[in-house]
């Protein structure tokens, strides 16, 4: 069987305020092409097709284009929520829409419900495990910490056990959204912290003929057998030199699996560009940036005046300006000062510098239980 796997759409998402509907909308025909002439057999996609849990309503339309031309096609879907999603919005009327071959799993009650597919060898099932937030659905799987090790592993269980109920030689297809340890970030995925860990092993997915992941944006490996495909788009400046794909997997008889990496188009450049301004709006070596989409960091000792809208008189598309200024280090801006750093760092250096006082062990507890209380109160608003 062959299945492509894809995440992250991030469907009504802004690049600095810049929007990305067009962007999204011609990803979104590459992957209909690739479906036709690679002749895909399943679409798997791993979570946050919405950039939020209320999307406005032009991606709400380009989701639902993609939705039909997809069942035109009569080639099934197997999507799940992931956190930035909201799983009720999402899977309303999923129960109608499977007989159209669309099949949503984004209640947790149905993490072990397969969707089951047939080609010439044996059976498919793939399992859709939806971004599972521990501190709302650990009570669910009876686990005694609210972490997401414990919930997954849980989760998983089900899967192998409704697996091991299958007929001899179904093989299994796992989509689920998550952060597994050794994986690569980037600056645009929001933090999931929970119990003080925000990873799982990849030894939870265990027995899994494939994993489809969803949740970090590069494109990327964990095992011949687990993968990430990353966004479709660059969605922060850390991606900028990291190319944009989908896997095309096949499921042989047996164990046997093949991947190809299918690159997307890229519809936009992202380039880090640093000099002083009078250097960047008069040098013929910047001519090449014009046409991109920019952040420039400036090196002048003092901050020009009017800099952005000089700036963007040669290149029109600068969507983010810094100012290195060596000699004054507290001038960068405060997300520039956090970027990088978890939730839990930035609460406790906040602490730091106010008290003067580094946090003890028992106030990194109680952020870090506050932090997560605020983020299951979030999450349990959204999934209402």
């Amino acid at each position: 069987m062959r299945i492509l796997h894809t995440s992250d759409w991030h469907l009504g998402r802004q690049l600095y305020r810049a929007p990305l509907l067009a962007e999204q909308r011609a990803f979104l025909e590459h992957l209909l092409d690739a479906v036709r002439q690679e002749r895909v057999e399943a679409v798997a996609v791993a979570g946050d097709v919405f950039d939020r849990a209320i999307p406005p309503l032009d991606a709400i339309d380009l989701f639902k284009w993609v939705l039909e031309e997809l069942a035109a096609l009569q080639v099934p879907l197997i999507m799940i929520s992931g956190n930035h999603d909201s799983p009720r919005r999402l899977g309303v009327n999923a129960r109608l829409i499977e007989h159209a071959g669309i099949h949503l799993r984004t209640d947790v009650q149905d993490c072990a419900r397969p969707v089951i597919l047939q080609d010439e060898h044996r059976p498919v099932a793939f399992y859709g495990l939806p971004y599972l937030e521990p501190g709302l659905v650990h009570a669910h799987f009876g686990t005694e910490r609210a972490s997401h090790q414990a919930v997954l592993a849980a989760a998983m269980d089900q899967v192998r056990t409704d697996l091991a109920s299958r007929p001899s030689g179904t093989r299994s297809v796992v989509l689920a959204h998550a952060f597994v340890t050794g994986a690569d970030t980037s600056d645009s995925e929001r933090d999931i912290t929970a119990g003080g860990v925000p990873s799982v092993p990849a030894s939870v997915f265990a027995e899994a003929d494939y994993v489809a992941l969803g949740h970090l944006h590069r494109c990327q490996k964990i095992s011949e057998r687990i993968r990430y495909s990353g966004s479709p788009l660059a969605y922060s400046f850390s991606e900028a030199d990291y190319p944009k794909a989908m896997w095309l997997v096949d499921l042989g008889p047996g164990t046997d699996i093949t991947t190809r990496k299918l690159l997307c188009p890229v519809p936009y450049s992202l380039r880090q560009v640093t000099g002083t301004l009078e250097d960047l709006l008069t040098s013929a070596a910047y001519t090449e940036y014009e046409k991109s989409w920019l952040h420039i960091t400036l090196t002048d000792p003092d901050r020009p005046h009017m800099a952005m809208e000089r700036l963007n008189e040669r290149f029109p598309h600068v969507l983010k300006l810094s100012f290195a200024q060596q000699h004054q280090p507290d001038a960068g801006s405060y997300r520039s000062r956090v970027q990088g750093r978890t939730d839990h760092e930035i609460t406790q250096g906040f602490l730091h510098h106010v008290t003067g006082i580094p946090a003890t062990s028992a106030e990194q507890d109680l952020l870090q239980e506050g932090l997560e209380k605020v983020r299951t109160e979030v999450a349990a608003r959204e999934a209402s």
